[in-house]
């Protein structure tokens, strides 16, 4: 718990058991309340290796996706009590000892969230991204800032902070259950007005550590350019998106 805050971790695995391990611990857990990983169907250790650290696991028997994943850690989350929930992949590849710092971030009244960023410090490419990664992230964040009105400096972080009510506003189950939910959760928080931060966030790039092919980045990449034109189009007003919040939704 921070300053009477109380913090929920959700972890969406997928064959995360070769990190998973090593991912727990560093999260500190005299700030985090709550340890929820929601498995998405894997076929390694992942389930029993959770259960073994304690962690409340959810199965989903059968692949759903990144976002639906993400949808049902949300929702366990606000119905076991957390007031700040931070989303980290189990992977290892960013620093979970970032997890006070983000939740510090929420409970100052500042932000309702928070983006860890890979590319503010410089260190990236440092860190092992590759550089058609690197890229790839720098040219479809220039383009998503200028239709989202926005300077964040990337969009494409696994590792994200959210306040209770953003996750009770946001109507996340007209998302998609696939790797753009990330983008599209973004814009529909920045749609109902609410504030971003950003930190600084070292990341690791190493065999075991989750990352989707070329093929995939390619599809991911489509699909956050047409989020954020979509965007572009409902806040002007020239044409309505029904994944965004009603105005009944957003912020007051």
């Amino acid at each position: 718990m921070l300053a009477g805050s109380r913090i929920a971790v959700v972890l969406p695995a997928y064959n995360a058991a070769r990190t998973l391990a090593r991912t727990v611990a560093e999260i500190d857990r005299e700030i985090v309340d709550d340890l929820i990983l929601t498995d998405d169907a894997s076929i390694d250790a992942t389930v029993p290796l959770s259960q073994a650290l304690g962690l409340h696991t959810i199965v989903h028997r059968e692949n759903r996706g990144y976002g639906a994943n993400q949808k049902t850690c949300y929702a366990a989350a606000l119905a076991r009590g957390a007031d700040i929930v931070v989303m980290l992949h189990p992977d290892y590849q960013y620093s979970p000892r970032l997890i006070p710092a983000m939740a510090s971030m929420i409970v100052s009244g500042h932000y309702d969230a928070v983006l860890a960023s890979r590319i503010l410090g410089g260190r990236a490419r440092a860190g092992g991204m590759p550089w058609w990664k690197y890229a790839a992230n720098r040219g479809l964040t220039t383009v998503e800032n200028v239709l989202l009105g926005q300077t964040f400096s990337e969009y494409h972080s696994g590792y994200r902070a959210w306040s209770r009510r953003v996750l009770e506003v946001l109507p996340l189950d007209r998302c998609s259950n696939d790797f753009v939910f990330d983008n599209q959760m973004i814009a529909q928080a920045l749609y109902a007005g609410f504030t971003f931060g950003e930190i600084s966030c070292p990341a690791r790039y190493f065999r075991e550590a989750s990352s989707i092919d070329f093929a995939r980045s390619v599809t991911y990449g489509v699909g956050v350019l047409h989020t954020a034109w979509r965007y572009r189009l409902a806040a002007s007003g020239l044409r309505a998106w029904p994944i965004l919040p009603a105005p009944a939704e957003a912020v007051s």
